[in-house]
Formats: C-alpha cells, structure tokens, sequence
C-alpha cells in the first residue's frame, strides 16, 4: 500500500482550517495514496502546553463548544467527500462534540468534547472513531476522553490503529493496538517538541514491529494573548472570538517566539526503525512511502536468536504485581520516604575483552584503581560465546567460575560501593548487585529467550534498597531481553525507582538508540546498561538533505547505503531543565522536553554521574502540572 503523511498549520477558523485540509488532501492525491493521514486538531488551533501567565487555549468553554465538530456536520461530511473522490482512505484529529447541544451560554461548563481520530473510507464511510486516551496539561479543562479501547480497523491492506498527541510517548495505547493486530499506526501529531519524531516514533515501531505513519502541526499552536478589553462582557463573545479567528491577534503579537510551534517532522517509520519517508522541516507539504503490511505485527516479532516477541510476554505478572503496587504508588512520594535520596552519584560501565578469570582479574583491577559507587557490568561479563551455556557441562562450569567471581569481586570492593552484573547461581540466571560482604541482591530473569531457555523464571520484580554514602536510592535489575519488554520497565517505574540496572547483551541496534531512551523519558528514571559491543548491519537513514528524496512532490528513492554499526550500552539521566520549565519560553530550549541526557558506552571505560533526587522531583512536579495520566 501507499501511505501519506501531510502537515500544515491551523487557525481558530473552522471554515477556514476545512479549506486547508482539502488542500493538502488534494495535494497528498497527487501520488495515488491508499491512506493519507492528517495532524492533531485538524478543525482548531489548540494546545496543552503551559504558559507563565497560564491563559488557556480557549477563552472558556463557549469557545471550546464553538471550535468543536458535530459528528454529522459540514466539516467531517466534505472530509468524506475527500475519501469518496480520491478513492482512498483519510484519516484526521478533530474535536468533537459528545452532546447534541449546549443550550446555555454559561462559559464556566463544559461541554462533553472529546479530541478523536476519524477515519474515512474510499466509500466515504466514517468507518472508525478513536478518542485520544492520555489527555494532558490543559486538555483536561476543555476536553475528555473515552475509557473504552479502540477497535483496530480491518482494511485490504491490513490492519491500522491510532495515536493521538501524547498517546504516542508511552508504549501502553501502540501496545493495546499491537495485540489487537495492528500493523500500522495512524499517529496524528500537535507537537512543539522533537520527541516524538526523533525518539518515540522509532521506540513504538520497534517494540511491536509496526509501521508508524506521523502527521505532526506546523505554525502557531494557539491563539496569542487576548487583551482585557476584549475579554470583558458577554455581549463581545462572538466578536472576541471572530476577531481571534481572524488571526489579527496573532499579527498584533511581538511576542510569536514566546509560544509554542509546531515542528512539523512528519514521517514514516518502519517496523525496523527505519525512515522511508521524511519532511526534515517544519514547512507546509506531504511525503508518502510504498510499505507492505504482510510480516508487520506483534506476532510475526522475532527476536535474533529466534525468541517469538508475543511468548516473552508475561501479563499476568504484571497484572498482578501492579494490583499490589497501587498503594506504594498512592502513598509513597518525596515527602513520606524514610530515607534521603542523594544528589548524585557516580556509575560507571566496564567492559572487558578478556574472558573467564582473565575477565574476573581485569574487572578486579578496575575496581582497585575507581571510586564509582556503582561499576555496571554487561550480562555474564566473562564469558563472550553466550551458548556455551546451553552445553550442561560447561554451564557447571560457568557456575562454579560464578562463585569464585563473588569472591574475588567482593574482596576489593570499598564501603557503600557495587558490581552489577548477571551469573549463573543455583542453575538459574540471575543479575546480581555484589559489595564488599558478597552477595547483596539477586533478580532472576523473568522473561523467557531462546539464549537462555535452560534457565527457570522468577516470578517477582524485586525493589532494593541500596545504601550509598550520601543516602539510599532504590533501584532494580533486570537481565537477559527482560529490559526490552515495556510492561516490565513499568512495573518497576511503578515502584518508584531511581535507578534502573540492566546487565545485558545487545541484540538489536534499537535497543539502545531508541528503546531503553524512550523507558528512561517516559518513566523519569536513570538507566544504567551495560552490554559487550555488538555490529549490526544497518540501512543508511533517508538523506534528509533531500538528495534521495523529491520533496517537492513526496517522492522517495529506494537507493539505500548498507553500512556496519556498532553498539554497547549507555548511561541515561534525567533532564531537570526541559521537564520542569516552560521549555519554548528558555533561551537553553534545545527543542526536546523529556529527552534523557545519554553517555554511550566507548571502550573498557564509561563514566557518569546520575541524579536519582531529581527523579522525585520531576515525577512530582509532572503528577502536579497533570502531565501524565
């Protein structure tokens, strides 16, 4: 099939954001589409973000009513028009009204309005609604969202799901769709930010291979600063919004940079992560791409060493552990914790090229000479031909070296100072955190793959408690592909960790660049991930200069550059700045709100320092501000 993604900008003018649709669908018709997808807030100019003075978007909610759609109205029927004479499906974002009247004109109720993906078919058929699920910032004041799961929308070319706004920045609505059968996600985007386009997008089309088509805004996201004499009186409603919708407002403003722009970026993804088609900018225009939807899906994920993606899952471990964790998650904050949560503290990656007892000594010899407080190691460190394992024998073996490794590790090991890493204990594989007494804690691998199918389960997420010397910070482990399941990444957010170990061995590029990134920024934890370096073999991206690429008419080449790309681990700590601020407004705003600060692992040698106090804070400050569900 042929896939379109167009952007543009809005203006609080129904009629006039109507002519803009058409346009661009027309436009978009040029190639022959089978699905065009349109931005977020097709019919309105709106957004969630915070301003210092905190104005809304809209003036009350007589306005929000105004912007609003009727389901069988004027706007979405020409829309259907659009599909009918194209001969293909539409997608766009509207805000549309729940009640069939608002018969007052009290400007302090609101309506029932919500903020839904509507999908056309080449019949004109409104063939499918999905009401966007995760409402943020001031989206709450004006809209609401529906409890029920969207359906996935049978077509033949397969099967498409929906994100909207924020929906996309965690994994749980693109997994909802993914285990319905969704082979393509629909994400219709009102963003001033370059998260979703340069790290989420990749992270949900990686975890549930499937396409990701992204229509994001461009221009203003909202209505500049009403003045006071505009806003006084009841009998100046319609003009003040006429002249808001006139778009004088925004004429009359200095002040444009002070407010949040869309950043255009609409893109496919692929399933692998690749880009098949890009508008590297933040101009009006449309780019599409030919993708086949046939080995798309959740259940057609495999691993590399051949692990079915859909049997690694667990739900009823995460299901029940989460029932347990409510409480913990209600009662527990910043100010009823019995300990400190320190400031920093010092982490560092060490990976050795050295094997069995030469590896033990190498890491041995690092400790003697470093201060860290936590020294991260990757998955069975020593040990570099991981199937050895597999061979009874030699896994007799590799537990006895084990045991001699806590030994030898513990000897050398100062106060208030760990070794994570993963061994072989009792027959089972386990991350382990080892100080200067041995053994501190263990974590079984909780999700079954092919590299480790000897090994029995555990059953529970473990949380510890681990003392450093400014205070305690709480962390958990999780080794073997447990990190690269979402819902288990979750769970241990839910406890209200700090820090995050994970002792692995790197099995996709992505696990890396986008994945393990995307847990650290949606959850506001620290990362800490070790792996021995890995080469994959990876397409060359889409020359975003546009030297494989018509942008003029949205066409793509298919010339792509093979190269070879290493990758290892990373350390990734929490952004204060960008979380806790009004981001367009600071001078420093380098157009991310929630992107972790990442150091790769280079070389034997990976240091940092991490903030696990800064974590409360953020999380505290975004429960506050509304900014997650």
């Amino acid at each position: 099939m042929r896939i379109a993604v167009s952007q543009f900008a809005t203006v609080l003018n129904v009629q006039e954001n109507l002519a803009s649709c058409v346009r661009m669908i027309n436009q978009a018709a040029v190639c022959e589409p089978s699905l065009i997808v349109l931005p977020e807030f097709c019919n309105t100019q709106f957004s969630s973000a915070q301003r210092c003075n905190n104005q809304p978007s809209y003036v009350d909610h007589n306005q929000a009513w105004h912007q609003a759609l009727a389901i069988d109205g004027d706007f979405l029927q020409q829309i259907a028009q659009q599909a009918k004479k194209h001969h293909c499906y539409i997608m766009l974002n509207v805000t549309l009204r729940q009640d069939l009247t608002r018969d007052h004109q009290n400007p302090a109720i609101r309506s029932n309005i919500s903020v839904t993906s509507c999908i056309f078919s080449p019949f004109g058929e409104l063939i499918q609604q999905a009401d966007k699920q995760a409402l943020i910032g001031q989206e709450n004041d004006f809209f609401i969202s529906t409890n029920k799961v969207s359906a996935v929308v049978t077509s033949p070319f397969g099967q498409l799901g929906f994100l909207t706004g924020s929906d996309g920045v965690t994994f749980a609505v693109a997994r909802a769709f993914a285990l319905g059968g969704a082979q393509l996600l629909c994400n219709s985007q009102s963003s001033f930010a370059l998260d979703q386009s340069h790290l989420h997008d990749f992270a949900r089309a990686g975890e549930n291979n499937i396409f990701v088509a992204t229509a994001n805004k461009i221009g203003p996201l909202r209505q500049q600063e009403l003045s006071q004499e505009r806003l006084q009186g009841d009998s100046q409603e319609q003009q003040k919004y006429a002249l808001a919708e006139s778009g004088d407002l925004l004429k009359q403003s200095s002040r444009v940079e002070k407010y949040p722009m869309g950043v255009g970026q609409s893109q496919i993804v692929s399933p692998n992560g690749k880009v098949l088609a890009k508008l590297d900018h933040n101009e009006e225009g449309f780019v599409f791409a030919d993708i086949d939807l046939a080995e798309a899906g959740l259940s057609k994920k495999l691993r590399p060493d051949g692990t079915k993606l859909i049997k690694q899952r667990r739900p009823d471990l995460y299901q029940e552990q989460k029932l347990a964790l409510q409480k913990v998650i209600e009662t527990e904050t910043e100010k009823t914790l019995n300990y400190t949560v320190p400031e920093t503290a010092n982490v560092a990656i060490f990976a050795t090229y050295k094997s069995n007892q030469q590896a033990i000594e190498d890491v041995c010899h690092y400790i003697e000479n470093n201060l860290s407080d936590i020294i991260q190691l990757p998955e069975l460190f020593f040990i570099a031909d991981k199937t050895i394992t597999t061979n009874t024998e030699q896994l007799n073996q590799v537990a006895c070296l084990c045991t001699m490794l806590i030994k030898q590790i513990s000897a050398v090991l100062r106060p208030f100072q760990y070794v994570c890493t993963s061994l072989v204990i009792d027959g089972t594989h386990q991350a382990v955190l080892i100080n200067e007494q041995g053994l501190f804690a263990t974590q079984q691998q909780l999700h079954f793959c092919q590299r480790y199918q000897w090994t029995v389960l555990g059953d529970k997420l473990k949380i510890i408690e681990l003392p450093l010397e400014q205070g305690v910070i709480k962390v958990a482990m999780l080794t073997g592909d447990d990190a690269n399941i979402p819902e288990m990444v979750k769970l241990a957010a839910l406890n209200n960790i700090q820090v995050l170990l994970v002792p692995f061995d790197i099995q996709e590029a992505s696990e890396v660049e986008y994945s393990l990134l995307s847990r650290a920024a949606e959850h506001k934890i620290c990362i800490v991930a070790a792996s021995r370096e890995k080469s994959f073999i990876e397409a060359a991206p889409v020359d975003s200069s546009g030297n494989n690429r018509d942008t003029a008419n949205g066409s793509t080449s298919n010339k792509r550059k093979v190269k070879q790309q290493k990758s290892t681990g990373l350390i990734a700590n929490v952004s204060a700045e960008s979380a806790l601020l009004s981001p367009w407004q600071s001078d420093k705003f380098n157009g991310y709100i929630n992107k972790p600060l990442v150091k790769y692992q280079h070389g034997k040698i990976t240091k940092a320092v991490i903030h696990p106090s800064l974590t409360l804070k953020i999380k505290t400050q975004c429960s506050q501000r509304n900014m997650t569900k």
